[in-house]
Order: structure tokens, then sequence, then C-alpha cells
């Protein structure tokens, strides 16, 4: 979408005919109410590229803008009067204004502080911090506030947590459909798990039946981290000023991408080489928290197992699993096995969400996420298992 702004002045100097001066604003650099525009001020350059002064009778700024346009030179290299629209000397403005109008499309207009405001309080209701302050500095997608509102209306507990984890909020303005992600993995590992304990341990699944039991508490609390480490989620507030290494190390980590194939959205574009590092950054958290969960899983397991032997011993007890060793399973799987599949399906997921059917009919994304996690988390259960026996720990 773009405004035209037509000046009365119908000849340049130096130009070869009288063409009049047009120019088309992008919405994305609308920051000037064009309403009240009183005057246009004009002047050339010796490259061919006229000088347009825009004077707003308001109290913003006076805007300046440049327009590239053919004053009929002999070497024909001119645009030939179609103009191309730049802020401050920057470049490419066809693609600009292309990518300003999708995105425009797609998450809605900039709203300025008194806008958002002013629909906040029709709400009655009011934003967090870090929203206002992104709101005063840079404005706020239409989409994003719109978002923000009806879930904080929520019924409890969503709308509580809304307003006050700023975690879970982010993540569900960027993908409303993140709780149900997460559901939908807890439910179908919790299921798929069973199922493939029992084929794996056959006629030994009640006697390494606290091992199950450790699986199970770990992998409730790993699926809640896989989904949420790899979830998109809405950037507020300003990078790092810190000038020391954890600064720069904040400030790079906070630049990455959610997951290697997370979509790009406004403010949030990423290159190659950070979707690379992504896959090792990533990795290396999840081998952190499957350490970390396989401590506790594996030591509440070993408690119970050897409480048990103390009460009543048995032959077809089976030996007491190393606690570290197990701890370090649990961290590798997660890093190398579970990053892997988990950052497909995020890829898949995002392919389908963006599709023309699924954003007619959203509950095919839906089925798609089920159907795609069902099949990931039996493949995934039976490959812990044949890992866990290989490397001696169960």
């Amino acid at each position: 979408m773009e405004i035209a702004i037509r000046s009365s002045i119908s000849r340049l100097p130096n130009a070869h005919t009288s063409l009049p001066v047009e120019v088309r604003v992008p919405a994305r650099l609308r920051t000037t109410n064009w309403e009240h525009t009183e005057a246009l001020q004009h002047s050339t350059r010796n490259d061919g590229a006229s000088r347009i002064k825009c004077v707003d009778s308001s109290d913003f700024a006076a805007k300046t803008m440049e327009v590239e346009m053919d004053n009929g030179s002999a070497d024909g290299g001119g645009s030939g009067g179609d103009g191309r629209f730049s802020s401050g000397g920057g470049g490419g403005g066809g693609d600009d204004s292309e990518e300003s109008d999708y995105e425009e499309e797609e998450f809605g207009p900039v709203m300025r502080f008194e806008e958002v405001m002013r629909e906040t309080e029709k709400r009655g209701t009011s934003l967090p911090s870090d929203m206002i302050e992104a709101a005063k500095t840079i404005g706020l997608r239409s989409l994003v506030l719109s978002r923000y509102l009806d879930l904080q209306g929520s019924a409890w507990p969503l709308g509580f947590l809304m307003r006050h984890f700023g975690m879970l909020r982010n993540r569900m303005l960027a993908d409303p459909s993140f709780l149900f992600k997460v559901g939908t993995e807890v439910v179908i590992d919790s299921c798929c798990a069973t199922f493939a304990e029992v084929q794996k341990r056959g006629k030994d699944f009640w006697a390494e039946f606290e091992l199950y039991a450790a699986d199970l508490l770990v992998g409730v609390v790993v699926d809640i981290a896989l989904v949420g480490m790899l979830a998109p989620y809405t950037r507020f507030g300003k990078p790092s000023t810190s000038s020391g290494l954890f600064g720069q190390i904040n400030r790079a980590c906070g630049a990455l991408p959610s997951s290697v194939f997370e979509a790009e959205r406004p403010g949030c574009k990423f290159s190659a080489k950070q979707r690379i590092v992504t896959y090792f950054y990533k990795g290396i958290m999840y081998g952190s928290v499957g350490f970390g969960c396989g401590l506790i899983g594996q030591g509440i397991a070993n408690l119970i197992m050897t409480a048990k032997r103390n009460i009543k011993k048995s032959e077809e007890d089976i030996p007491v699993p190393p606690l570290l060793k197990s701890a370090a399973l649990w961290g590798v799987f997660l890093a190398v096995s579970s990053n892997t599949r988990y950052q497909i399906i995020n890829g898949l997921e995002s392919l389908v969400e963006a599709s023309p059917l699924a954003k007619q009919v959203p509950p095919v994304a839906m089925a798609f996420t089920v159907g795609v996690r069902f099949a990931n988390n039996i493949y995934g259960g039976m490959q812990f298992i044949d890992w866990a026996k290989w490397s001696g720990v169960q």
C-alpha cells in the first residue's frame, strides 16, 4: 500500500521535459500525517536525482525524500521517469516496498503509541512495560496488539499467565497454537513412550517399571522444553548494550532464530550462517536440559529401586543404573537425535501453516501437527531404548 503525494510544481530544473513530481511512500515509512502536508520543496542534484522536502504543518519534523528519475541523459541509463523511493539515501526501494506491503498485509500496519494506548483503554486493560516501551519507540503491529488483548482477556489460567509470564506471552503472540503443540507433544509422548516401553521390554516391563516411570517423568519435562526452546517468539525491548564479552555473546544469541527453519517476520531477519549456528546452539541447550532432567529423573528412579530392594529383594531385580552415565545418555540423545528431529518438525509445521489451505482451514495445520509429532514420538521412544541398551545403561 502506498500514499501518492503530487507536487503542484510540474517542471524540475535542468530537466529536458516537464514531469509531474509524484512521491509514492511505502506504508512502513508513513511516520508523518501526510494529510496535513502544506508545502513541497524540491531541488535537484547533479546525478539526476530530485530531492523533495515535505513540510508538515503538524508538530512532526520535516521529512526529506529522494526520487530518482530520468532527466533525459544521452546515455539512456535513466529510469524513464519511473522513480524509486528511498529514505536517507537507502537503495532497493522497489523490493522494500513489496516487502513492506506483504508485511502489512500479513501482520497489519504499525500502530503508533497514541493509537496503541487508545485501543488498550477501549478494552479496559493495560500493557506490560516492555510492550509500552516498544509502542513508544517503533510502534506495535496491529496483529500483535489484537492478539495480546484477546489472549489476556481469556479465562483463567490463560489470561493470568499472559499478563504475568513474558516467556509464554511472547510465544503465544508469535504462534497462537503454541499451547496446542505443547499439549499435543506431552499427551502423544506419554502414550507413545508407554507403548514403546511395553514393546521393547516385553515380559520384563513390570520388573523394570521404575525405569519406565523415570523415563515418563523426565519425558514430560523434556517435552515442554523441546517445544518451548524451538518455538518462535515476539521480541520486545532493545538488545543488550554491554560492551563486555558477556554482552557480545548475549547479543549474538539474541539475534539467532528460535529454530533453524523459523519463518522471518517484521524485525526478525536471519542469515544462513545464523541458522547453521542455531542448530549447534540449540544442541547445547538441549544437551544441558537432557543432562539435568536425567539427573533428576534417574535419581528418583534409583531411590525407588533402592527402597524396594531394602523392603523386599527378588531374583528378578535388575541392577540400579549408574546415575551420571544415565544423565549423560539423556544429554547426548537430546543434543543429537531430538535436536535434529524437532528442527525438521518445526520446519515442516511452518510450511504447512503458511500454505493457503491451512490459512483457509486451520484444522489442517492442527491435524498435521498431531500426525507428524505422533510418528516422531514413536520413532524417538524406540530409538532411546536402543541407545540405552547399546550404552549399557538399561
